[in-house]
């Protein structure tokens, strides 16, 4: 068994791509060291674009600002799916179990949002907030509206409003700046279609760590929805998602880390980073059964594509 030590170390640097590759969805705030070293580490081993992801005000102007101080650093920007609910209906009680805290908004994850304990803010709070995401998404070095979307895992029936709202404002800011919108589907993939198709989605629309199965990937391919995958879909409960891999076109394929989350196997469970992108290409074209260098080159072109860069 390894020790806690273990658990807590940095997995080692993978060897490099040949082609160099994008990460499509990371969280550099919340990962150690400085930017500066996380890029160069990425680089180092092919990964010379990442995209960082806002998740609630602080954090997406944190992203716009790291983009614009960073040429290698794309943004986007909007609240998260269970940012919305504690927006409108304030933090649910420190230490409730999931069953309370998940009725009147979004489970803690510690780390996860920068705004604090709050009070309810009504639905004039979270309008409030969306106008910030409109400003913030018209900036040029913000190329996508995300991640935003629906999430039933922690959020229960009176925070389901709120998140619904806030995603269907995403789409029609994401619309109106001509921006990447950035999904984020957890347990709520007929939800996630359904407001997709009765808004009409961007141009460009990206399923960030997508968690849907065969059937779900050939109805975004049809619509021309991106499929992005990261580290999980290496975990060896996750046959789903290499089905899914499997069946979707190579032209709309991404990778991603969502570090410091979802490790790639067999590091799983230790801290997540850019560099570490290269594990989970190398698992896909496994998957795909083609060579690494086809998919990288298929990857960085798409993830151009999505973010217009």
């Amino acid at each position: 068994m390894p020790s806690n030590a273990d658990k807590s170390a940095a997995p080692p640097l993978p060897p490099p791509l040949r082609v160099p590759v994008a990460d499509s969805h990371t969280h550099l705030d919340m990962q150690s060291g400085t930017v500066a070293e996380g890029l160069a580490k990425a680089a180092s081993v092919g990964v010379t674009t990442v995209v960082q992801v806002g998740c609630d005000i602080k954090g997406s102007w944190w992203a716009a600002e790291t983009a614009a101080a960073h040429d290698a650093v794309h943004a986007t920007v909007a609240l998260h799916p269970n940012e919305a609910p504690r927006i409108v209906h304030g933090d649910p009680i420190e230490g409730a179990s999931r069953s309370d805290s998940d009725k009147g908004g979004g489970g803690r994850r510690a780390g996860w949002s920068r705004q604090g304990a709050r009070e309810p803010g009504g639905d004039a709070a979270l309008d409030e907030a969306l106008a910030e995401i409109d400003r913030l998404a018209g900036l040029a070095q913000v190329k996508g509206v995300g991640e935003t979307g629906l999430d039933f895992f922690r959020t229960g029936p009176e925070g389901k409003d709120a998140q619904e709202r806030s995603f269907r404002a995403h789409i029609e800011i994401a619309k109106r700046h001509g921006k990447a919108l950035v999904i984020h589907d957890r347990d709520a993939h007929a939800d996630v279609l359904r407001v997709l198709k009765e808004e009409g989605a961007p141009e460009r629309t990206v399923f960030h760590c997508y968690s849907g199965d065969a059937e779900m990937a050939r109805i975004c391919a049809r619509a021309g929805y991106f499929l992005s995958f990261a580290g999980n879909v290496t975990f060896k409960n996750a046959q789903n998602l290499r089905d899914a891999l499997a069946v979707a076109p190579l032209e709309l394929l991404l990778v991603e880390t969502d570090a410091p989350f979802l490790t790639p196997a067999p590091y799983r469970g230790r801290p997540n980073a850019p560099y570490l992108i290269p594990v989970t290409v190398r698992a896909m074209a496994a998957v795909r059964g083609i060579d690494e260098d086809t998919l990288a080159t298929a990857l960085a072109a798409n993830t151009a594509r999505a973010f217009d860069y």
